[in-house]
């Protein structure tokens, strides 16, 4: 279940979103599972070839044309697919992630401040930015790839702060991955684990605090 951490008598002014998997599903299967059809060579293929761990290097800031010939000259028999994975990107994003979107519309009816802090290659999103039009709405959003530094590393969250010019203890911060949650509550952010309560506990949370 998802939970808030933060002192609730603190009023929140500005809220903060992670993109992958919490406003819009990503999954490097769904693109590599239209060019692999066995399952059994797919789950080695995304275990060993075009994996998350690896893919992480592009959200860190390291560039496409250092990452792909490098792995293709491991992985000669999947050059194609690494191709792929460099120029079909926004494949790997089925969609959105049910009810989000329409928080944040809701949020910026109200006009509270939005913002987000992703961990997305530089390159990846300048692919990815004008196909999520609810985006739109964020004054402001700190891109892991373009800092050269990504979640959870506390560099990425001073940054932010400096940026959206909000102290954390004035921001909620909402992220489905665990430990960017725990760093960004270390230094005093008020936080959100989305989880597969989803959509619906931030509502809740957003409702209590009567940002919606």
């Amino acid at each position: 279940m998802s939970e808030e951490t933060g002192k609730t008598s603190t009023e929140v002014k500005a809220v903060v979103f992670d993109v992958g998997r919490v406003i819009v599903q990503w999954q490097l299967r769904h693109l590599f599972a239209k060019l692999i059809t066995d399952p059994a060579e797919l789950d080695w293929f995304l275990a060993h070839v075009v994996t998350e761990q690896w893919h992480f290097q592009h959200d860190a800031g390291r560039l496409l044309a250092d990452m792909v010939p490098e792995r293709k000259s491991l992985f000669p028999r999947y050059a194609d697919h690494i191709d792929a994975y460099a120029t079909r990107f926004v494949e790997t994003v089925p969609g959105r992630v049910e009810g989000t979107a329409e928080l944040i519309e809701r949020l910026a009816a109200r006009d509270v401040p939005l913002f987000a802090i992703t961990n997305f290659g530089s390159e990846f999103w300048q692919q990815f930015l004008p196909t999520e039009p609810v985006l739109q709405h964020m004054r402001d959003i700190v891109v892991s790839g373009d800092e050269r530094v990504a979640k959870p590393d506390p560099r990425i969250f001073r940054i932010a702060q400096k940026r959206f010019g909000y102290a954390p203890q004035e921001m909620l911060f909402i992220d489905d991955n665990s430990a960017n949650i725990e760093a960004a509550a270390a230094l005093g952010w008020h936080v959100l684990h989305f989880t597969d309560a989803g959509a619906r506990a931030l509502e809740e949370v957003l409702a209590a605090r009567g940002l919606i």
